[in-house]
């Protein structure tokens, strides 16, 4: 932690500073302060006002999050914008390969009548995280990034810019690049793949039918994700040099390399908006706490998008620390005290680790184009095809709902 000599004296105190307004962020001071109004809770951000509503990303938000983001009051404002995923489907095959087939598909119901996963437009679910976190009474900070932290006698001096405001926990959800995390001495472990993921928008002249698709293709997998009307999210994994390529080339250019891994099967593709690219690697913080420090979402953990789960495993770190917190203020305990913190990492570090490391070997198994592991893994894609066990629980993985201690709000449960 910064042992910066002098910190100016508190223009302000809070109970609670959550650093960094995206969805982990979000829903972290929502799902506190629903829980536990007596709480002052101030959400601040580095990035200016305005920006989140240029956003035009979506992600898949599993079926556990969805019952939490009810239980929050914010899906019914959502619920018009998303799409529900109705059936999965994955291939494996080359790039010019004129006929993908289909080793494995998935239903797309957690339970009957609940899809295991909706894509949502990213501004859909900020806006409404915002909307809720105003009637709720949470104060957000647009413009003020964290510039230091200093430890105080039971409390943490966080200082932005001129301003210091001392608070008696921090949340660092500022993303996987965390200042935060650097500031606290907290090291990571990194792997750069040497990938990065082009996420793009696109309309095509048929309807989707609620289908995503996973082709793994040898510079990584290209994933065709359902969005309302005609329209569909891409997240598409390239060696870094081919993206940025890709990105720089003309339309038609690009147009063209994309036409051939989507397919025409949806009819003809129109680019919406500018297509951009993200690095892609694997980040696992080796601690989630500090003292008066919460680690959540990317700043904890940074997985490959290849099975969909980075967001989700950050609303599951929202959903553990509020409850952690809550339960401690509850209780009369100190609520940025180690040992109140240390139940939120142990809940949830060997969850991100294992997501990791899975993730991690995935990419390694399908992001190559050896002939015989392209054997091996089509071999093994059939066999679970034709194993209904093995199908079910991967869809209660990627919906969720698998067993082990959730968080009460991911069961659709008031803390």
């Amino acid at each position: 932690m910064s042992d910066t000599p002098a910190t100016p004296s508190p223009s302000r105190q809070a109970d609670i500073v959550v650093a960094g307004a995206g969805y982990v962020g979000l829903v972290t001071a929502v799902a506190i302060k629903q829980a536990a109004p007596e709480l002052d809770i101030l959400l601040v951000d580095a990035a200016p006002d305005g920006v989140w509503e240029r956003d035009t990303r979506a992600s898949a938000i599993a079926a556990a999050a969805i019952r939490m983001l009810t239980h929050l009051g914010t899906w019914e404002a959502i619920r018009e914008e998303a799409e529900p995923i109705r059936e999965m489907i994955v291939t494996d095959s080359k790039t010019g390969d004129p006929v993908r087939p289909v080793f494995l598909t998935f239903g797309g119901e957690a339970e009957p009548g609940e899809p295991f996963a909706h894509m949502v437009p990213n501004v859909a679910l900020n806006g409404a995280l915002r909307q809720r976190a105003a009637e709720l009474g949470v104060a957000i900070r647009a413009g003020a990034p964290v510039t230091g932290i200093a430890e105080r006698p039971a409390a943490i001096a966080v200082e932005l810019g001129q301003e210091t405001v001392e608070a008696r926990l921090l949340v660092a959800a500022d993303g996987v690049r965390s200042k935060i995390r650097d500031m606290a001495g907290i090291r990571t472990v990194h792997t750069d793949y040497g990938q990065s993921g082009i996420v793009v928008t696109v309309h095509h002249e048929r309807p989707h039918g609620g289908r995503a698709e996973e082709h793994f293709l040898p510079a990584g997998p290209f994933a065709i994700l359902p969005l309302k009307g005609n329209r569909s999210s891409l997240v598409w994994t390239e060696p870094t040099a081919e993206a940025e390529r890709l990105l720089r080339a003309d339309e038609m250019v690009f147009e063209l390399e994309l036409e051939q891994r989507f397919g025409l099967k949806l009819g003809r593709l129109t680019v919406e908006g500018r297509p951009r690219a993200f690095p892609l690697g694997l980040t696992l913080a080796r601690d989630f706490v500090k003292p008066r420090i919460a680690l959540a979402g990317d700043a904890a953990h940074g997985i490959h998008p290849i099975a969909g789960q980075g967001l989700n495993l950050g609303f599951k770190d929202a959903a553990a620390l509020a409850e952690v917190v809550v339960d401690a203020a509850r209780l009369g305990r100190d609520i940025g005290a180690l040992d109140t913190l240390e139940l939120y990492q142990r809940w949830r570090r060997f969850d991100t680790v294992q997501m990791g490391v899975t993730t991690d070997v995935l990419n390694r198994l399908f992001s190559n184009d050896n002939g015989l592991l392209r054997t091996v893994r089509s071999f093994g894609l059939s066999l679970v095809d034709r194993a209904p066990f093995a199908k079910r629980h991967f869809i209660a993985q990627a919906s969720g709902l698998s067993g082990g201690a959730s968080p009460r709000l991911l069961r659709g449960e008031a803390i």
